[in-house]
């Protein structure tokens, strides 16, 4: 080998027997966390969040040198995409409240703007259906419900529960489509009572619900789609690995982009 690419053998020794220079080490070290950072996320994050869990934990480096340490690493985000179903039937005799929201998805405080939806989650036992409150401020899932019907209890049970922990003020504007379950006497009947200003989407149109669309695009790509076949065992098993989901993970670790690269959670804390 040394006669190959003329070097003496003396010299190839010395080599092998230096020790790593000290950029040598501090890629590897940042390989390491790189790594580290990445199997932590169960393989969910790509340079940016993982980007931002390094300068978290104190470690100066750019988006572009993380990019590049994990190509070279074979480290990559695991995402997929699939058909999403149809949740809306706004084929009903029931009034549709007008689109107050209007697109604008930034919010000035918590507890000002929620967002809501529903979807459908495949497993072997058919659809299990999930319903959320999603505080547009923060991004954090407020409210969340999970039943094997689309009745309006699927809706209103979520909405309690955000009310319950987060308590808002008068006025606070609720978005949703014009799915019968939100138009309802019922639900607005408790959106009354609490007094929350309704907003629902435009007919057919998913981009006035941006935000909660995009929720569950991410929690099928990083959850749902990832089980064995694309979809749970069991409504118990789905049950089971939503709630640790939302609860120990996208609310409290899970970085966003729309805020800083931060938790919901974190965010929030930020403002006390």
């Amino acid at each position: 080998m040394c006669d190959i690419f003329e070097l003496s053998r003396s010299g190839y020794y010395a080599w092998i027997g230096r020790p790593a220079s000290g950029r040598e080490v501090r890629r590897l070290e940042l390989d390491e966390r790189i790594g580290a950072a990445h199997a932590d996320s169960g393989g969910l994050y790509g340079a940016p969040r993982i980007t931002a869990e390094l300068r978290a934990a104190g470690v100066v480096v750019t988006e572009k040198t993380v990019a590049r340490r994990m190509r070279r690493n074979g480290l990559r985000a695991r995402t997929c995409r699939r058909f999403k179903p149809r949740t809306t039937d706004s084929n009903h005799p029931y009034p549709f409240a007008p689109n107050r929201l209007d697109r604008d998805f930034a919010a000035p405080a918590p507890n000002r703007k929620w967002a809501c939806d529903i979807t459908y989650i495949p497993t072997q036992e058919g659809w299990l259906y999930l319903a959320v409150v999603i505080d547009l401020f923060s991004r954090r899932i407020v409210g969340w419900s999970m039943a094997d019907h689309l009745h309006a209890t699927l809706c209103t049970n979520a909405l309690e529960m955000a009310l319950l922990h987060r308590r808002p003020g008068k006025g606070l504007l609720h978005h949703s489509d014009r799915g019968v379950q939100y138009c309802c006497n019922d639900y607005q009947t408790l959106l009354t009572q609490r007094h929350l200003v309704p907003s629902m989407s435009h007919a057919g149109d998913c981009y006035d619900n941006a935000v909660a669309e995009s929720f569950f695009g991410t929690l099928k790509q990083e959850l749902v789609y990832l089980q064995p076949g694309g979809r749970f065992a069991s409504h118990a098993q789905a049950r089971a690995m939503i709630f640790e989901y939302v609860e120990m993970f996208y609310n409290r670790r899970r970085r966003h982009s729309v805020i800083g690269y931060q938790s919901p959670e974190s965010f929030e804390a930020s403002l006390n």
